[in-house]
């Protein structure tokens, strides 16, 4: 995100450079695990607990992984996405169908690769917040501070909803509804002039990150619970909660990496803690792994094409992507592919 407010520094090359090498580890151990997981999977956790074959192959773990990784800082909705590629790759999808909660805790368990990119993009930002926890480090207080007060809105929403929301929310029509609302609102807020100027630029030596108030923190995390409706997306509505209030595009895209760090965190913990074993019964432990390798590698590139893209570019190509792949997914309802 730096390179959003000016030329990189030697240290940060050198950083770029280690972020390529984990890369690359992190590809051939991807592919690694492609090959030998079938049998890797049968010797550590053999079948699964009613003695079959595990729902999830190791390629389905790696497209859902690509999908995830690929959306999940996208605003576009990761949580769509997943569902219908899980329903394209005829993994269970109707209500009380046996594995369908697993592939609910899948859809949340392999945010951990997405999680894991955002912690190595920037490490720095956390180094400063356990820093600021210690009292070492007053912009890293206040960073840690507003992040906390973004969380809780959306954190207590979803806690108390959870049941409803996959109840109500959780299906096609649903989340194509949401796309299309989605799309609208980019649309209306560009052409109306309420989104600040991408172009915007900090002054050198300034941080626009922690420059965020206490309030504007508030109204992120406000705004983020409108994404505890499915196709909404996360990152749309904390990138957007934070322009509207004044925010700098670089700074609100940073904010919403390291919100998202923080609210993904919080599900993936939560949904596993609730329906691990299930997980684990249906699916094996290998198969998930692959899925959060696949999702680290993609979330990685992805971050870095959407901070390089929104510096010259605004938000309306993903209205339209939005609006263009809710009418795909209503054709797949209504031909009954999906």
């Amino acid at each position: 995100m730096h390179a959003l407010i000016g030329r990189r520094d030697p240290l940060e090359r050198r950083d770029d450079d280690r972020l390529r090498r984990v890369l690359l580890v992190a590809v051939i151990a991807a592919g690694l695990l492609a090959v030998l997981a079938p049998d890797v999977a049968r010797a550590a956790v053999g079948a699964t607990a009613g003695g079959g074959e595990s729902l999830l192959s190791w390629w389905q773990a790696a497209i859902l992984g690509v999908v995830e990784g690929i959306t999940e800082y996208l605003p576009i909705s990761s949580t769509g996405h997943l569902l219908v590629a899980s329903r394209l790759l005829g993994l269970p999808d109707e209500q009380g169908s046996a594995g369908l909660e697993a592939v609910n805790t899948y859809a949340i368990a392999i945010q951990f690769g997405a999680i894991v990119a955002v912690a190595g993009l920037f490490w720095r930002r956390f180094r400063d917040m356990l820093l600021g926890l210690v009292g070492r480090s007053e912009p890293g207080r206040h960073l840690l501070i507003i992040l906390v007060i973004a969380f809780l809105p959306a954190a207590v929403l979803g806690f108390v909803l959870d049941n409803k929301i996959e109840e109500l929310l959780f299906g096609p029509w649903p989340i194509v509804i949401a796309w299309i609302l989605g799309g609208i609102v980019i649309l209306v807020l560009e052409s109306t002039g309420r989104i600040p100027d991408r172009g915007v630029r900090a002054e050198v030596g300034a941080d626009l990150l922690t420059a965020i108030t206490y309030r504007q923190a508030l109204v992120i995390g406000l705004a983020q619970c409108v994404a505890l409706w499915p196709g909404t997306s996360r990152s749309l509505a904390t990138i957007l909660g934070a322009l509207l209030v004044g925010v700098a595009m670089p700074a609100a895209v940073e904010f919403s990496f390291l919100l998202g760090f923080a609210t993904l965190t919080a599900a993936t913990g939560f949904k596993l803690v609730k329906d691990g074993g299930e997980l684990v019964n249906q699916f094996g432990v290998i198969n998930p792994l692959i899925g959060a390798l696949f999702a680290f590698v993609s979330a990685v590139l992805a971050i870095k094409w959407l901070i390089t893209y929104l510096e010259r570019h605004d938000l309306k190509i993903f209205a339209w992507y939005r609006f263009a792949v809710a009418g795909v997914v209503v054709v797949l309802l209504l031909v009954g592919v999906i």
